[in-house]
């Protein structure tokens, strides 16, 4: 994607979204000198913020997805709180819990890390499914329920999860119903040589501030611009064509016999609504990001693989084929015809 956002110039609301262009282009531009090698996973984090959705990021270790939302929270004015999921994680260890007060002879309730704006779910897969639970229902809710009270989360919240596709003793797989929580699935894999070489150049930068104890200031976006920034994804224009095509993407899933009897034998489950509403939001934040007012096919088919990877389940004949949801993907993109 490009990173020079042009203005978009008018009247005093362009001169305000072409203010939030530049701030999102100053705050992509931040992440990726400190993230390297990992554009897309900076740009698939955006459009969850803007899109107002939660992030599940697959990945081997050590390929800085922790330091990717750790990165983002330096720089938004929002709290940050990371929770290493583990077999013996219970919920009230993630929502928190009601403590008794002998002197006030009253309960008071002690707020657990998922009140904090951004939340770092690290190997949810690890947590048995009462934790997995407790976060899914929070994410769709935006509240949690303790004991008889219900408490709002913050209004700027967003997870997101990791999981590590290498180990699977002793994990407990999200449920496919489970996954569709999540507004898109991201895969990353290992950089490039030239990559390795600066990720190496960088982490020495980094080991010698922190010898001589260098203090640094990172100006903060504030959290009004992240929720007018969104109020001007919305706006952008999505023609009755383009609709058109993201809604067929979406029901060919679901039923694909008239592009491929084959391709439709393969796809036991296609994507619910929900899958229609995230590609559309999705897609607006890919367009807003680039620097439009509107919305493209192209702009459809590049955030598709990650919104609908997880909402289309290959049946069991494909499974033994070889086929899962990112071929599906491809597949539809492949059938369904451009409008």
């Amino acid at each position: 994607m490009d990173s020079n956002i042009p203005p978009i110039s008018g009247s005093a609301h362009g001169g305000a979204v072409s203010r939030l262009h530049d701030a999102f282009r100053d705050l992509r531009a931040a992440l990726s000198a400190e993230i390297v090698g990992q554009s897309a996973l900076i740009e698939r984090l955006l459009v969850a913020l803007l899109a107002d959705g939660h992030l599940l990021v697959e990945g081997a270790p050590g390929l800085a997805k922790t330091s990717a939302i750790r990165a983002l929270a330096e720089r938004l004015d929002a709290d940050f709180a990371r929770v290493q999921f583990t077999p013996d994680l219970l919920p009230a260890d993630l929502t928190g819990t009601e403590v008794w007060r002998p002197h006030d002879g009253r309960f008071e309730f002690q707020a657990g890390p998922i009140f904090h704006p951004l939340l770092l779910a690290d190997e949810i897969n690890r947590a048995p499914a009462k934790v997995q639970s407790a976060l899914l229902e929070a994410m769709g809710e935006r509240q949690v329920t303790v004991g008889r009270q219900t408490y709002a989360l913050p209004p700027l919240f967003l997870v997101m999860a990791t999981q590590n596709p290498i180990e699977q003793e002793g994990t407990f797989p999200l449920p496919e119903a489970q996954l569709d929580r999540f507004l898109m699935h991201v895969r990353i894999g290992y950089p490039e040589a030239a990559t390795e070489t600066e990720i190496l150049r960088l982490a020495r930068d980094r080991a010698r501030a922190s010898a001589r104890a260098t203090p640094s200031s990172i100006p903060r976006m504030p959290q009004a611009d992240v929720f007018a920034a969104r109020a001007a994804v919305l706006d952008l224009h999505v023609a009755p064509a383009v609709e058109r095509y993201l809604i067929e993407l979406v029901l060919a899933s679901r039923d694909a016999r008239r592009y491929d009897a084959m391709l439709a034998r393969r796809i036991a489950w296609g994507a619910s609504p929900r899958g229609s509403i995230a590609l559309e939001r999705c897609a607006r934040a890919h367009a807003w990001l680039a620097g439009r007012d509107f919305v493209t096919p192209d702009d459809v088919r590049a955030i598709a693989p990650d919104v609908l990877r997880h909402r289309i389940l290959p049946s069991y004949e494909a499974t033994a084929e070889g086929w899962d949801g990112d071929r599906l993907v491809a597949e539809l993109l492949r059938q369904v015809p451009l409008p």
